[in-house]
């Protein structure tokens, strides 16, 4: 494994790690800060500001990446991301820490770069397996991330926002004088104020139809993985009265079991059953284990899932290597920005929608809100079964200066 694929995979973890940190306390510092005891639908609307901020600016750091080099793109947004961290620990209002939310959500586009990055420095036939590490480094950051953030929000709610702003720091610094540049920006690649829409990278990317399953199935999929964030430390503390370390233990159990699948079978998977078949065995181990949760009476099933729901996951970087055989090495910055963005557009509707769901359901049966997100998932079944072996497909002369 190169250098360079280590020291982005290193800094994806410690991004995860920042992310993860808050998740376990986002209950307790909303009712610490709003002075309200039910707070399901803020969580939503809160996780629906971040996703919206990534849709908005994966696609222009994307672009960005394309036409100045992803260095430099990762660096100022890895630097802004350390300085909002440390603004959010002492922000004594609601509106601050919603603004703060914002400013996080836009630096963690970043990802899309991170993507962009590890297509250009591996070959079509290693993408499978390099996405499965990228994948597994995630996870890791969220074995690590949510057991420190429910161990220091007991301790103190604000506590993770410092933890998070000094893994920043620290990424900033494993970037800076570590990361070598992967691809240096072309001057064909124009950033006009057009670029601004966010829309305009999804028209670019509607143009391919072999792009098409392969989005509605992202968005599917994540608009459905919202919803762990978004109601697992609810129903957590609901239905079998957890603390934040109980639930970052869980957290971290589940990203435990997800880094070692990624790691270790994604690309086996993929290379024996095909990017195809590897999807449809993570969609039906994810759908099997939504069954169970939904029908979970005891905490300990919970723990016991992880498994299940690790290899769920298995699916997702084989679906991140079949997109990039549809467009050229100039574009993959742009690619992974779209994909980015669609995946942030799901984002922005999945914690409202699941909020909602959960605060209507949970007087009943806080469980369904599991099989609701199930019947949801279930939709991607026909895509997935219509995806055919892909075609490495080329740019047509007008598209070359999106």
């Amino acid at each position: 494994m190169n250098r360079a694929l280590v020291v982005i995979l290193a800094a994806v973890m410690l991004d995860a790690v920042g992310i993860g940190l808050i998740f376990p306390i986002l209950p307790n510092l909303l009712k610490d800060v709003a002075h309200i005891a039910e707070v399901a639908t803020l969580i939503g609307v809160m996780l629906a500001l971040y996703s919206a901020m990534q849709f908005l600016f994966s696609p222009i750091l994307g672009v960005l990446s394309d036409r100045y080099g992803r260095r430099p793109v990762l660096l100022l947004s890895l630097a802004g991301a350390a300085i909002d961290y440390l603004v959010m620990a002492f922000a004594p209002e609601l509106w601050m820490l919603v603004v703060g939310r914002a400013i996080a959500g836009i630096t963690s586009a970043n990802m899309a770069v991170a993507t962009a990055y590890i297509t250009d420095i591996s070959t079509e036939d290693e993408r499978a397996r390099r996405f499965g590490y990228f994948h597994a480094m995630f996870g890791i950051g969220f074995i690590i991330g949510p057991v420190i953030g429910g161990l220091l929000g007991d301790i103190w709610v604000r506590a993770p926002f410092i933890a998070a702003a000094l893994l920043n720091a620290a990424n900033f610094a494993l970037a800076l004088f570590v990361l070598p540049e992967s691809r240096k920006g072309t001057a064909e690649t124009r950033f006009e104020l057009s670029t601004l829409n966010p829309f305009r990278p999804l028209g670019w990317a509607f143009t391919f139809k072999a792009l098409l399953p392969l989005m509605a199935i992202f968005v599917i999929m994540n608009f459905v993985g919202t919803m762990y964030g978004t109601v697992w430390a609810l129903f957590g503390q609901d239905m079998f009265a957890w603390n934040g370390l109980t639930i970052g233990l869980s957290l971290g159990i589940f990203g435990f079991f997800h880094a070692g699948a990624q790691a270790l079978l994604t690309g086996p998977d993929a290379e024996r059953l095909g990017e195809k078949w590897a999807l449809i065995l993570g969609m039906a181990c994810e759908l099997s284990a939504l069954a169970a949760l939904g029908f979970a009476a005891e905490g300990w099933i919970l723990f016991a899932l992880a498994p299940l729901f690790a290899l769920g996951g298995i699916g997702m970087p084989a679906l991140q290597s079949l997109t990039t055989r549809q467009v050229d090495a100039d574009h993959q910055g742009q690619l992974q920005g779209v994909l980015a963005s669609l995946v942030s557009l799901s984002a922005v509707f999945g914690p409202v929608f699941f909020s909602f769901v959960y605060f209507v359901i949970k007087p009943t049966w806080p469980g369904l809100v599991w099989i609701v997100g199930g019947g949801i998932y279930l939709l991607a079944l026909p895509l997935l079964l219509a995806l055919r072996r892909p075609r490495i497909a080329t740019l047509a002369p007008d598209q070359r200066q999106s």
